[in-house]
């Protein structure tokens, strides 16, 4: 019996050493030399160094001098990060969305756009597309007393456009270029 228990514990203890401790020791040792800023978090500092939020994660904004994330059903939390699991014919979502998009509605600009109404998978996408964006502009230039053409400009600027999918706006980045603009 000890001729199959020992090597069969040998290999366990072997495997688990290297699939446990080696290979996550060195995924991490590369990971951190090859990508350092990513394996860290993608962390955005601000002047003073102190961090403010990641690149990778949607950060609550409020007041109407800067542009709002799309909704977060995690309460922007990473710890409880998900969807609401609300379905199309729940009526507390239909209720959300129309509280949401009588809001944010104006008349000058048209419907609101559905990304300023609708949470992600995650409820953490930093992203928006930069027609939710540019929805937010007038707001944002009458509460900032700014011309609406610096903030398309700097929406302009802000814009990635991903190798593959549509262009997007890192709304935490667009908001840490305004930071620096006086209010």
């Amino acid at each position: 019996m000890t001729a199959y228990v020992r090597p069969a514990l040998s290999l366990a203890l072997l495997m688990t050493l290297v699939t446990g401790a080696m290979y996550p020791l060195a995924v991490t040792g590369i990971a951190q030399f090859a990508f350092p800023e990513q394996a860290n978090g993608s962390l955005v500092r601000d002047a003073q160094g102190q961090v403010r939020g990641s690149a990778l994660i949607a950060q609550q904004a409020t007041g109407d001098g800067w542009f709002h994330p799309r909704p977060s059903a995690a309460g922007y939390a990473t710890v409880a990060s998900g969807a609401s699991n609300l379905g199309p014919s729940n009526p507390a979502l239909a209720q959300r969305i129309t509280a949401d998009a009588s809001a944010l509605y104006r008349a000058d600009l048209g419907p609101v756009p559905q990304a300023l109404l609708t949470t992600s998978g995650s409820g953490l996408d930093p992203h928006l597309p930069p027609a939710a964006v540019a929805y937010q502009i007038p707001r944002v230039a009458a509460a900032r007393q700014v011309p609406v053409e610096r903030l398309q400009a700097l929406l302009e600027e802000a814009t990635l456009h991903p190798l593959i999918g549509p262009p997007v706006v890192n709304v935490l980045a667009l908001n840490q270029a305004l930071e620096k603009w006086p209010h």
